[in-house]
């Protein structure tokens, strides 16, 4: 019995010390071993803080319609890789949390209201937000052999996410469709939920 006790004991104290020993946390892969194209790829798949906005921007381009959808879809990716290349020539740096955060709400807000801007609103966003994610990546990059295809390989998934996202919802014609929040009136409940 004691020794039974005794042994269920240190493996209980062995499997805390496991559990909690301190290893190196890797937030994504920085280098998979299939090339710098590819690694751009899986960078942004796994970076929300990318992904996220890009999406949401998405979003707001394919609910006004294909004009803005198509403008979205190339002017994200190649402001995508000029600001990767301006960032390529500072010094290596971290992104901004609060900056981060800024995006999240004014993106979050702009398609929670279903808001209705015009083309060139449209296209000034989407020219900063892809001035502004990309120099964040090729700053936090530095300068490196693989720069230039991790730049493209992060150009080419911010093109297909938009492709995609706002194909999706470019037919989306009814209200209650677009946005719960955009079609209830204040102070009642949203219509897709009446």
């Amino acid at each position: 019995m004691k020794i039974l006790r005794i042994a269920r004991r240190s493996s209980s104290t062995i499997a805390l010390c496991v559990a909690l020993s301190p290893v190196p946390a890797q937030a994504h892969l920085n280098s998979t071993g299939m090339g710098p194209v590819y690694d751009g790829l899986i960078h942004f798949f796994t970076s929300p803080e990318d992904a996220i906005p890009v999406l949401a921007i998405a979003l707001i381009a394919g609910l006004r319609g294909a004009s803005y959808g198509r403008r979205a879809l190339f002017v994200l990716p190649s402001a995508w890789v000029l600001g990767g290349f301006l960032g390529l020539t500072k010094s290596a740096t971290n992104g901004s949390g609060v900056a981060s955060a800024l995006w999240f709400l004014l993106l979050g807000g702009l398609v929670a209201a279903d808001a209705r801007l015009s083309l060139s609103a449209v296209t000034v966003v989407v020219a900063f937000l892809g001035l502004h994610h990309g120099f964040l990546n090729g700053a936090g990059m530095g300068v490196s052999d693989a720069a230039t295809g991790v730049v493209l390989g992060l150009a080419s998934a911010v093109f297909v996410l938009v492709a995609l996202a706002a194909a999706f919802v470019v037919r989306l014609r009814a209200e209650w469709a677009r946005s719960p929040c955009a079609s209830s009136e204040a102070g009642s409940p949203p219509a897709a939920f009446s």
